[in-house]
Order: C-alpha cells, then sequence, then structure tokens
C-alpha cells in the first residue's frame, strides 16, 4: 500500500511540475495547429475572410490535384535526400578524423560550431553575396584561374544543387557532433581483439565502427531528414523558389499557395501535407530511438 501510494503521489507530483511547459505548447503551438486544420477545411481566403461554408477535403483535393504540387513534392524530396546524404558522409569523416585528434580537439569542435550556431537567414544572406553573379569572390576566384563565371542561383541547373550546397554547409556540423560523441562512446575491447587478430584500419571501420554507430547514424539521419523536408528559409532568401519552380520546395509552395496566390485555405492543406510527412518521420524517429533502447 505504502509504495502504491508513494507511486501515486510520484505521479501526481510529475504531472504538476510538467503542467506549466503542457500548457504553454498548448497555448503556443496547439492552436495555431488547430486553426490551421479548420483554415485547411474552410473557404478562408485573403480577398473572403470568412471561415464558412466549410468545404471539407476540397482544399485538399484542390492543391494534390496541381502538377506544381507533386513537383514541389518530388523535388523537397530530392533535395532533402541529397543534403542528408552528403552531411551524413562528409560528416562521419570529419568526425572520425576529430576521433583521432588528441591535440587540439576542443578548437576543433569550436570551430564546427560556428556555421550551426548561424541561423539559416543570414548564412543565406552571406551566400547570395560570395554567390553575386558580377560581384560575388566565388566568381572573381573562378575568373582568376580562368574559369567562366557562373549564375549560381539565377540558372536553373545550378540553383537547387548550389542551394544543397549552401545547406551542407550549415548542417555538417551538427551531424559532426552527433557521429563524434557516438565514436566516442564506443568501447574499446572489440578493437584490440581485431588488432591482435590482424584487421586492417579499413576492416575495423566496416565491422566493428559502423555496426556499432549504426544507432546513432540512424538517429542523425532522421533528424536531418525531418529538418530538410521542413526547410524553408533558404529557398525564400536565396532564391525565392525561382528560377521557375526550380527549388520550389514543398514548404515554400504552401507559403506561396497562401500569401501570394491569397488562398489561405490551400496553403494550409499544403502545410497539413506536409505536416504529415514530418509526422511520418518523426515516428520513425522514436522507433529508431526505442529499438536502440
Amino acid at each position: 500500500m505504502r509504495l502504491a501510494a508513494f507511486a501515486d503521489r510520484d505521479w501526481r507530483t510529475g504531472w504538476a511540475f510538467a503542467a506549466p511547459g503542457l500548457l504553454m505548447l498548448a497555448i503556443v503551438m496547439g492552436f495555431p495547429l488547430v486553426y490551421a486544420a479548420v483554415i485547411s477545411v474552410s473557404s478562408l481566403t485573403l480577398l473572403r475572410p470568412s471561415l464558412t461554408p466549410f468545404v471539407g477535403l476540397a482544399n485538399f483535393v484542390t492543391v494534390m490535384s496541381e502538377p506544381l504540387f507533386w513537383g514541389a513534392v518530388w523535388l523537397t524530396i530530392k533535395y532533402s535526400v541529397v543534403t542528408v546524404a552528403g552531411e551524413f558522409i562528409i560528416g562521419l569523416g570529419i568526425a572520425l578524423m576529430i576521433n583521432r585528434t588528441v591535440i587540439m580537439k576542443p578548437v576543433y569542435f569550436a570551430v564546427l560550431t560556428i556555421p550551426m550556431a548561424m541561423s539559416p537567414v543570414s548564412v543565406a544572406l552571406i551566400w547570395r553575396m560570395l554567390l553575386q553573379p558580377n560581384l560575388g569572390i566565388v566568381n572573381h576566384m573562378l575568373e582568376v584561374f580562368g574559369l567562366p563565371r557562373v549564375d549560381w542561383l539565377g540558372n536553373a541547373d545550378f540553383a537547387l544543387w548550389t542551394m544543397a550546397g549552401i545547406d551542407i554547409w550549415q548542417q555538417t556540423s551538427f551531424v559532426v557532433l552527433i557521429l563524434a560523441a557516438g565514436l566516442a562512446s564506443l568501447p574499446r575491447d572489440p578493437y584490440e581483439a581485431a588488432e591482435v587478430d590482424g584487421a586492417s584500419p579499413l576492416q575495423q571501420f566496416w565491422y566493428i565502427t559502423l555496426p556499432m554507430l549504426r544507432p546513432v547514424a540512424a538517429i542523425a539521419v532522421i533528424i536531418q531528414l525531418i529538418n530538410e523536408f521542413r526547410t524553408y528559409d533558404l529557398p525564400y532568401v536565396l532564391t525565392k523558389g525561382g528560377p521557375g519552380a526550380s527549388t520550389e520546395v514543398l514548404s515554400f509552395f504552401a507559403y506561396r499557395r497562401a500569401f501570394l496566390g491569397l488562398h489561405l485555405n490551400e496553403g494550409a492543406a499544403a502545410s497539413f501535407v506536409l505536416l504529415l510527412i514530418v509526422l511520418g518521420l518523426t515516428v520513425l524517429f522514436f522507433a529508431t530511438l526505442e529499438r536502440r533502447r
């Protein structure tokens, strides 16, 4: 009976401490989410600011019947896969080098956190100046080496990959920190046994490091996939979704539909499709955590 009473008291104490934070989340996140859900099934536009009549799933059907919507979905998937793959490969290489470094390791970590600490808007503004076709330092360096100028953000063939490169430059630091922490926590016994058996460094990496690092790597990949699917700052500042629709990811499509096309209801519907995708990735993330535990 005493144990049950203590458990009940601990349960109530826990909820009492959590209640203010949960209330704040409900106000800050819950209310806008519910209101957006109501807008997505209404006839509200900026030209007709009235929720009624409610139209059910008609806004979802309208949005999903557009070729531009599916183009934005495919572009978001392609962009997310490219950026996450680049961040993971580069981040794993840097994490392996740092893991073997003894001298000045804190300095390296401090330098690596600089891009991650910068806001995406400031990163986009800096790179837009660096990549400016006529006055940017990047094109100036190309000319120094006898290469032609490139319109990095104004050419449909380069814009998406340029934006992905900028994203990789900023977000790789986060992957490095996660993977470096995972590498530091790996036990030394398997490596010592492998060295006794004559395994090469490449064999140790392939058969020991990668399998033991897999749970941490999966977490890093899923977190970054969620972040990349939600990306909005870079395309807004760098290209405004252009040239044409070559960099119009799903988040920017929803913004353009709601505020430039004046259809708040259809923009909210597109946002909820993005929410469902991110929610699925979040469920996958927590399933990975549970499997690891």
